[in-house]
C-alpha cells in the first residue's frame, strides 16, 4: 500500500515540467510583440515609446539617446532564448529602431484559442425604435 502510494507520488512528479529536480523558468527582461515594433515611427517622442514598448530594461547614462530592450527566457528543460532590440533618439524624438525578430503574441497567448471568427459588426446602430440610422464614422 505504501509502495503505492509512494510511486504514484513520484509519478506525478515526473510529468510536463515538473521534472526531478525541478528547474523553474527564468525569464528577464521585455517582452516586444512585432505589433508593436509595426506600430514604432520616426518622430515619436520618448513619452510615446516608453507607452508602446515599456520602460527600458537598460538606459545608459552616457549615451541617454539609447534605449535597449533586452530578454533572456532559460526554460527548466530547454534551450535560452536571448532577443535584443534597441532605439535611437535625436533630442526627444525617435529616429530609429533595430533587433532581433519579435515574437506575434504574448508569452500568455495560446496559438489558437479554439474560437470561431467574430461575425462582421454592422456599420449601423440599431435604434429602439427600428428606424435605419446613419452608418457611423
Amino acid at each position: 500500500m505504501t509502495t503505492t502510494v509512494l510511486v504514484m507520488a513520484l509519478t506525478a512528479c515526473g510529468s510536463t515540467e515538473w521534472g526531478f529536480p525541478y528547474r523553474p523558468n527564468i525569464q528577464q527582461g521585455n517582452w516586444i510583440t512585432a505589433e508593436q515594433v509595426a506600430r514604432l515611427e520616426t518622430g515619436m517622442t520618448r513619452e510615446q515609446v516608453r507607452f508602446l514598448l515599456g520602460t527600458p530594461t537598460l538606459q545608459d547614462i552616457f549615451r541617454s539617446d539609447r534605449w535597449d530592450y533586452p530578454y533572456y527566457s532559460k526554460p527548466g528543460y530547454g534551450e535560452p532564448e536571448t532577443r535584443r532590440f534597441s532605439v535611437w533618439f535625436e533630442g526627444d524624438h525617435l529616429v530609429r529602431w533595430e533587433g532581433d525578430s519579435q515574437p506575434d503574441r504574448q508569452p500568455f497567448q495560446k496559438t489558437d484559442t479554439g474560437a470561431d471568427a467574430r461575425e462582421p459588426v454592422s456599420e449601423q446602430t440599431p435604434t429602439s425604435s427600428g428606424a435605419p440610422v446613419e452608418p457611423l464614422r
